[in-house]
């Protein structure tokens, strides 16, 4: 973050006993701030008020860094006035409030004015003093807000839009003031482009250190100069302490007469010489050693755009990717595939899904048993479909159409065509005939909410101990969650957690007539309740997968196991199967047991 305002300043005691700064002359002649322009920065500072100081002002040891900025936008015509305002201008010492004149004309928040009734710029960041609750509120401009579809994340502001990246964050001092706002540079550009405005920046830097002597210091040899250096204006200033803060000082006291306090309602009249005493006291105050070394810079910068504003005004981003359409690997700009009637599909690696739903808004629907669709912040579904090859397949115009930074996550996947487009996916988009196939994923979860019903319908308990997040857990189960043994164990821990973890253990208990019941985990004592109705064996045969799927689980913290491969083969796991399969292999073997639950406890069924 910058203005980097955190103070590194060490100090130690040399051998006889004067403290040490370790500080050089770089740091209070600031010359590497100085060199910096935030024109080329990430972050540009909308508002800035921060200090931090050690020690006190008045004695040897005290350091202090300060920054203040304050800015205005403005458009075009006004850049020749805009050119000569600075610090006194617009700095921090002026605040951004409505104001109602006497003859009844009004001056809203927004606008800045050169002179009364003359606006000439708009404010981007407002004040809101609170006197009730003595603190001071920045506001950042909701005309910039709402352009860019911001939202507020405890001290940032993001954009759903762009996988909540953080375009302005704001920070707060220990009494709840504001003392920060910045913005990322890229949005602000974005913004003033669509305005066209220019943002003019005023700041201030102060460094301050109090050291025993110039001499035995590390500032030796630096003198009082004034310098114009960097497109702004530095000074340096050296003084004792004495000069600074010691000298002559004198008080007078004046006070009334005249007034009986004793009276109910006592009035003072007319102030003479007669009702009014008087007394004066003076004297000096020093003894400060010690010299005070202040540096200090000014500069007035412009922040420009650059004509172009994909996200405020709409226009065309110059850097969609391009695509690979053909099995030679040709390819075509994204702009040509932004065609609903381009008749054309595009190729995937399946770690495509995962890469997505790792983002913070998406999430995973399925259709049927090879297509789905993956929903998006920028407001769009995917609809995709899994080939003969176990490859993604998507219409091209459903991604030509998503938001640039979607694409180039989308592109980074993208192969040459192999193994045709998915077989479901042409019946849905061409055939407008969607197949009737269930996914694996969607059966399971619907196994567990039957079997929770036939629960609480026929039973009157609750399965379960607590609730899921399903729309969550969905993004870690499902077959693309497999990629090699080590996730596909990790699939399993998954599974176990939404059922067997969930089962409420106290409730089970209540049901199972085993002799050892107390000593029974979850699994056992609902292989119990089963076995009540079907037998042991039957019971078990059920259980099997569920049992083979929990030994997986604990292989995932045990990897080197060799009980894995027994957990696989009990889990009915086909190993000489890609770990795309295997992984739905589990995910339906998992759901059809607890499917077969249900069905023989409560009489329930569905398509399988």
């Amino acid at each position: 973050m910058f203005p980097n305002l955190k103070l590194n300043t060490k100090f130690k005691n040399n051998d006889n006993g004067e403290i040490t700064y370790m500080k050089n002359k770089d740091w209070i002649l600031q010359t590497k701030e100085t060199r910096r322009n935030f024109t080329n920065s990430t972050w540009v500072p909308l508002r800035a008020n921060c200090s931090e100081e050690q020690g006190d002002i008045r004695n040897i040891g005290f350091t202090k860094e300060y920054f203040g900025c304050g800015s205005v936008a403005f458009p075009i015509g006004q850049r020749n006035r805009a050119d000569k305002l600075s610090w006194d201008d617009i700095g921090i010492g002026r605040s951004a409030r409505p104001y109602s004149y006497e003859d009844g004309h009004y001056s809203p928040i927004e606008e800045y004015e050169y002179n009364d009734k003359d606006p000439i710029g708009i404010n981007l960041i407002f004040e809101h003093y609170q006197p009730v609750v003595g603190t001071t509120k920045w506001i950042l401009n909701p005309d910039l807000v709402v352009a860019l579809g911001l939202v507020k994340d405890g001290n940032n502001w993001v954009r759903p839009e762009e996988d909540f990246i953080v375009v302005a964050r704001e920070t707060i001092d220990d009494k709840g003031n504001h003392n920060l706002i910045e913005i990322k540079r890229e949005f602000l550009i974005d913004y003033l482009a669509a305005r066209n405005l220019s943002l003019r920046l005023s700041y201030y830097r102060q460094r301050i250190v109090n050291v025993a002597s110039i001499e035995t210091s590390a500032y030796v040899g630096l003198v009082n100069k004034q310098e114009q250096r960097d497109g702004g204006s530095f000074e340096l200033l050296i003084r004792d302490l004495e000069d600074v803060f010691g000298g002559s000082w004198s008080m007078l006291r004046v006070w009334r007469n005249d007034i009986d306090e004793d009276e109910d309602a006592p009035v003072m009249g007319q102030e003479n010489d007669e009702n009014t005493d008087l007394e004066s006291s003076q004297g000096y105050r020093g003894g400060y050693e010690g010299v005070s070394i202040e540096g200090e810079f000014f500069r007035d910068e412009w922040i420009e755009h650059k004509n172009i504003s994909v996200r405020v005004r709409g226009d065309k981003d110059q850097t969609l990717p391009q695509f690979i359409v053909e099995t030679d690997g040709t390819r075509m700009a994204s702009d040509s595939l932004n065609n609903e009637n381009i008749g054309r599909w595009l190729w995937f690696r399946p770690s495509i899904v995962n890469e997505i739903l790792n983002h913070r808004g998406f999430s995973l629907e399925w259709f049927s048993a090879e297509t789905g669709g993956i929903y998006s912040t920028s407001g769009y579904r995917t609809h995709f479909g899994i080939n003969s090859s176990e490859l993604i397949t998507v219409y091209a115009y459903d991604i030509a159409r998503l938001a640039p930074w979607e694409q180039h996550i989308w592109a980074a996947h993208n192969i040459a065509p192999e193994g045709k487009v998915s077989a479901e996916l042409l019946k849905a988009q061409v055939e407008a005939n969607p197949a009737s196939t269930h996914a694996v994923e969607e059966l399971l979860f619907r196994s567990i909410e039957l079997l929770e019903a036939g629960f609480k319908g026929v039973r009157n308990v609750d399965l379960f101990s607590h609730e899921i997040d399903e729309y969550e857990i969905k993004k870690h189960i499902s077959r693309f969650s497999s990629k090699d043994q080590t996730s596909l164990l990790r699939l399993a821990k998954e599974l176990v957690r939404i059922f067997s973890d969930r089962l409420d253990v106290s409730e089970l208990r209540q049901l199972s007539t085993h002799k050892d019941k107390d000593k029974l985990g979850s699994n056992k004592l609902l292989e119990d309740i089963l076995a009540q109705k079907v037998g042991v064996d039957r019971a078990r045969q059920v259980f099997g997968v569920i049992a083979g799927v929990y030994d997986m689980r604990i292989g995932d913290a045990h990897p080197t196991s060799s009980k894995i491969g027994t957990a696989l083969k009990l889990a009915k796991i086909d190993e000489k199967e890609s770990f795309l399969k295997q992984g739905e292999q589990l995910i339906h073997n998992f759901g059809e047991s607890i499917w077969w639950i249900g069905k023989l406890l409560f009489g329930q069924s569905q398509t399988k």
